[in-house]
């Protein structure tokens, strides 16, 4: 199994977005150690509570702090930007780091409407409806770079190079599993965004793909909430930072004041249903769960999605998971072959 980091650089109660963008490098050091394949860095803006509103920035201070992993975004809300500009962008990434780079995509906005026009260059939103217009116009710079022509326009996106990044489509939708399809990209389906209906969404996914330069035939990765402790009682009590955020926003809050916090009935209902989906637990709980994951949507890779008030916490959970997985084992038969 083949297990990936992906990371929103949540900033806790009392600590600052600064903290929050340099645990994500540090984060990133660990887990290229421990054995995880790719480490992806989300996209928000104007939240109170995650720092990563630049990814392409993040990617490459993570990138060039480490060797081997394979560094990407989860994913660039397309709808903010150029396609030609994110296309430079992500190949001076591909050459700087040695093809490491992974250019994943969301149909989001990534914040509220207000927000989303205050990126926009013109303050005018672009209709969802252009998304896949914008999808096209990326792709076909990205296969003229394969083949070395100009582009429609006669514009070559520099610099070019020989092999452009590993193209994905994030989402949770139909309707993101079928642009995928339809354009022959891979796929990373966010169960955190949509715990029920992934099986669903994977075979529209399966089903309508069609080979093309980006893959010949389906790639398939889950993204997951995974917290794993000393037992479940532990992983509970740390996960009761992000189920209170989930209510009370701003920065995540610390355990204790998780635990002090008033649900009203709905809520509490609500934070059941979460410990039911998420991947939560022990080593052993865990390691239970993401291999019946693993047999529900027939994939061996996934993206663990883990947010807590303290660090450690976080770094514990990885480290857990991949001795639960032999991940340093993987690594080390690497470097033997």
């Amino acid at each position: 199994m083949r297990l990936n980091v992906i990371d929103q650089s949540p900033i806790r109660e009392g600590g600052t977005a600064s903290e929050a963008i340099h645990e994500s490098v540090k984060l990133a050091q660990i887990t290229e150690k421990l054995g995880y394949k790719r480490y992806w860095v989300a996209e928000h803006h104007a939240s109170q509570g995650l720092a990563c509103s630049a990814p392409e920035i993040l990617i490459s201070a993570i990138a060039g702090s480490t060797q081997k992993i394979r560094v990407g975004s989860g994913g660039i809300m397309l709808l903010h930007y150029s396609p030609m500009k994110v296309a430079e962008q992500f190949q001076t990434l591909q050459i700087l780091y040695q093809n490491r780079i992974d250019l994943g995509l969301g149909r989001a906005i990534g914040g509220h409407q207000k927000i989303a026009s205050r990126l926009s260059f013109d303050r005018e939103l672009i209709p969802l409806e252009s998304y896949e217009t914008m999808i096209c116009e990326l792709l076909d710079y990205f296969k003229e770079t394969k083949s070395n022509l100009a582009s429609r326009n006669e514009i070559v996106v520099q610099p070019v190079t020989e092999i452009f990044p590993a193209v994905w489509m994030l989402g949770s939708s139909n309707e993101s599993a079928f642009v995928a399809a339809k354009y022959g990209l891979s796929f990373c389906f966010a169960e955190f965004l949509n715990p029920l209906s992934g099986a669903e969404i994977l075979k529209i996914y399966r089903e309508n793909f069609k080979p093309s330069v980006f893959n010949v035939e389906p790639q398939v990765a889950v993204a997951l909430s995974a917290l794993c402790a000393d037992s479940q009682s532990s992983a509970e009590r740390i996960a009761s930072s992000r189920y209170c955020w989930q209510f009370r926003k701003g920065k995540i809050p610390s355990i204790d004041d998780a635990e002090k916090f008033q649900y009203s009935d709905a809520e509490i209902d609500y934070v059941n249903y979460l410990k039911t989906v998420d991947v939560l637990g022990s080593a052993d709980d865990v390691g239970q769960k993401l291999r019946a994951r693993a047999e529900r949507y027939a994939v061996d890779e996934f993206f663990l999605l883990t947010t807590t008030y303290n660090f450690a916490d976080r770094i514990r959970s990885y480290e857990l998971i991949a001795e639960e997985f032999q991940l340093s084992n993987a690594v080390i038969n690497e470097h033997l072959i």
